[in-house]
């Protein structure tokens, strides 16, 4: 943020040492409606941002006094905001889209200060209208905010959702999607879940870009696999295996199998049906089968492979030695997948 001295008509300093202040703000310090507005005439020392915000020195507001000014003017209190939601100068509101992913650090995403529209997430029953740069975004149950340089933020994946959701351009949105997967800022069936809630499925540009994100996330997820047996120096499985009962029926496909440990590994890298939190039924009934069968099966996340391999090692080696200790389990035919 840019550095300049208080102005002198504001007294005492304006809150934290902010030059974007709402209204309220300048009440609660003692300023009447007809200073504010004198302090704002042309070629004053002030400037009305928006509706109710100012900027209390002239020149261009900076990236950041552009978000705090969104932030303002959308979390303002209205005579239907509820107690909870006028805790705070934002209330409930939160950066979210193109200018929530530049704050996250997305290379797709322009600079804050280069965008037209500054994109801000608020509850469904919020009265505002958008104005001027501000997009209001509406949505129920908005998620829990992160704090990025000291702002309310939304997270990567509902900021991606929503940058898609405004914008029809399908090259910008499968660069998004890319990125988010491929930096690691949100895990593809998260970010699957944030899109079908927002309805965006049914876009056919959006579609092929989760095709190709969800087969990129899931290879980078059997690579860092591949990373972690040999840095930590277990023991070399089958990878990428069918399991069946000799004469029987397909068990299913796991990522990695310990023959003489009866241990499988699962990445967790599908995305689930709309509305199902838990994910596919199958999967489930596939471990329940394995597990009858004396199989261990580890389910292994591409978070955890990316954040805390070393933990994930620790669980992979905890259930190779605890075979020793299993009854052995049912033979089983091992063919390539």
């Amino acid at each position: 943020m840019e550095q300049c001295d208080t102005p002198p008509s504001l007294s005492p300093h304006p809150p934290g040492g902010e030059l974007v202040v709402s209204g309220a703000q300048l009440r609660a310090h003692g300023l009447t409606s007809a200073r504010v507005a004198q302090q704002c005439r042309a070629g004053g020392p002030w400037q009305v941002l928006l509706p109710g915000v100012y900027l209390l020195r002239p020149g261009p507001p900076t990236g950041r006094e552009r978000l705090r000014a969104a932030l303002l003017y959308a979390g303002r209190p209205t005579p239907s905001t509820s107690r909870s939601e006028q805790d705070g100068p934002y209330g409930e509101a939160m950066v979210t889209g193109l200018a929530a992913l530049a704050l996250h650090g997305f290379a797709a995403a322009p600079a804050v200060r280069a965008l037209d529209t500054v994109d801000v997430l608020v509850g469904r029953t919020r009265r505002l209208r958008s104005t001027g740069w501000v997009r209001l975004v509406r949505g129920p149950a908005p998620p829990a905010p992160q704090q990025v340089a000291g702002l309310p933020v939304a997270p990567a994946g509902r900021a991606v959702a929503d940058a898609v959701a405004g914008r029809d351009d399908p090259e910008a949105a499968r660069r998004l999607l890319t990125e988010a997967v491929r930096e690691g800022h949100c895990e593809p069936a998260a970010l699957v879940r944030e899109l079908d809630e927002a309805g965006l499925l049914g876009r056919p540009h959006v579609v092929d870009a989760v095709d190709a994100l969800l087969a990129e996330g899931r290879s980078l997820a059997e690579s860092r696999l591949y990373t972690l047996v040999a840095a930590h120096r277990l023991p070399e499985p089958l990878w990428n295996v069918e399991l069946r009962l000799p004469g029987g029926p397909r068990l299913g496909g796991v990522d990695a199998y310990w023959p003489d440990q009866a241990v499988a590994v699962e990445l967790d890298t599908r995305a689930p049906a709309p509305g199902d939190e838990s994910g596919p039924p199958e999967a489930a009934r596939q471990r329940e089968a394995l597990e009858r069968l004396g199989v261990t099966v580890v389910h292994l996340t591409p978070r955890g492979l990316r954040e805390a391999p070393d933990r994930q090692a620790v669980v992979v080696r905890t259930a190779l030695m605890a075979a020793v200790d299993r009854e052995p389990a049912a033979y089983l035919r091992v063919l390539p997948r």
